[in-house]
């Protein structure tokens, strides 16, 4: 079995992964996070209860499993304690099973100022964000101007440094949104919450590879989606991180060569939250109906997902990007209305046949779709168990898009809880043996 596994969304992001991370998490020692922010929704039924997790790990809802948020991941730390809390008042039992990278960026209350200032300059030309301070972080961390974790430990550094960090960034925000300046009133609440994160501060990398050397068994997990990967998405409509496999080994600080799998994510139409080109996208009655049946509202935000069918070019890229081993389809109930499924199998431009996936979003908004149509099994697929359950034409589905993208399916989720799930091969080891 797979020692080292990242699961990756193949799409947009709000493919499932929380329920699939949660899924996998039974048969992993450690769970840990390694890119983007609070502006994850990673959806869990565990036992009748819901949990929304923006930042944890997944892993976390699991009592007996360790949970680790890597250098990758910007924190908010007042969103931070708004969550243990959340969890710690539904019972779960946080502790010292939460470890936290004295590497990690802070995100600050001026870069929420910056973010929601810069989308409303963009005007009809918005990136569609969360508008959680997360960009902005990441643009400090690449401009060397940014807080970490550590620098938590000591409250007089703390203060220096973000006196220093302030004084920059009124100056800019001035200079181009005429924003007020930041007068650091925050600062206390910082540092009151640190006692939250100071103790739980450590060298990630060092623990997941002392780990593994144990013989422990890691799962790595991503927020977004490969689409929306900063460096290989629909630029420049992504986020602001590695959201692609390659991410983990950035994120955590363990080396490409320890990973052993890379399991990806889809839903078994396509969905995308904010702006940007969607070559499959439904307009009018048809993508209401799906949208409405798969409750595609954003876990944290609210926002309506855009939705369309099954997009067979992109998920192809993305399994090429992220290596996949094997692939998990989710909601495939959704479709159970359907007579007839359309899915995209392939892309023109300007007449041509394109190979692969665009560079330039807008020539990505400028695709012509082809599709094939195959029939639909119009029975109830919801809280199946077992493949042999399926419809023949739902498994005949399954079969098309795994062998149209060149993958094997190994899991197919068909309702929120644990237990509505089917193990293609009747073993959870097809996923990660």
């Amino acid at each position: 079995m797979s020692k080292a596994a990242v699961v990756v969304g193949v799409q947009w992001g709000d493919e499932g992964k929380g329920k699939v991370v949660d899924a996998l998490a039974e048969h992993f020692d450690v769970v840990a996070r390694y890119q983007g922010g609070a502006n994850a929704g990673h959806t869990v039924v565990a036992e009748g209860r819901k949990y929304i997790l923006q930042l944890l790990p997944t892993g976390i809802v699991r009592p007996d499993r360790q949970a680790l948020i890597g250098n990758g991941v910007v924190i908010d730390p007042e969103a931070l304690a708004r969550e243990v809390q959340c969890l710690e008042d539904a019972g779960v039992q946080v502790g010292q099973r939460l470890l936290i990278s004295d590497r990690a960026h802070l995100i600050l209350p001026c870069h929420r100022t910056y973010e929601v200032a810069a989308e409303a300059a963009r005007a009809e030309g918005k990136l569609g964000t969360t508008s959680k301070g997360i960009g902005p972080t990441y643009e400090d961390k690449a401009g060397r101007r940014g807080l970490r974790t550590s620098d938590l430990r000591d409250a007089a550094v703390f203060r220096e440094k973000c006196r220093e960090f302030l004084e920059e960034k009124n100056r800019l925000t001035a200079a181009l949104f005429g924003s007020k300046n930041d007068d650091g009133a925050w600062i206390d609440r910082y540092l009151a919450v640190s006692q939250l994160i100071v103790p739980r501060l450590i060298n990630v990398s060092a623990f997941l590879n002392d780990a593994l050397d144990a013989g422990q068994r890691v799962l790595f997990e991503g927020a977004q989606g490969t689409l929306l990967d900063l460096d290989h998405g629909t630029y420049p409509f992504v986020t602001s991180s590695s959201a692609a496999a390659g991410g983990a080994c950035t994120g955590t600080g363990v080396g490409p060569t320890r990973l052993d799998a890379v399991i990806g994510v889809s839903k078994a139409y396509t969905t995308r939250v904010g702006s940007g080109p969607f070559p499959t996208e439904l307009f009018g009655e048809e993508a209401d109906k799906i949208r409405e049946r798969g409750g595609e509202y954003g876990a944290v935000t609210g926002r309506p997902r855009r939705c369309g069918w099954f997009d067979v070019p992109l998920a192809r890229y993305s399994a090429r990007l992220n290596h996949l081993r094997t692939l998990v389809i989710t909601k495939l109930d959704i479709l159970d209305h359907l007579a007839e499924i359309p899915v995209g199998i392939g892309y023109e431009l300007d007449g041509r046949c394109l190979d692969g996936f665009p560079a330039d979003a807008t020539d990505v908004e400028r695709l012509t779709v082809r599709y094939t149509t195959l029939p639909g099994w119009q029975e109830p697929t919801f809280g199946l168990q077992e493949h042999d359950q399926l419809p023949r034409r739902a498994q005949d589905y399954l079969k098309f898009i795994s062998a149209e993208i060149g993958v094997p399916i190994a899991m197919v989720s068909t309702g929120p809880e644990r237990q509505q799930t089917i193990w293609i091969g009747s073993s959870s080891h097809r996923v990660i043996g």
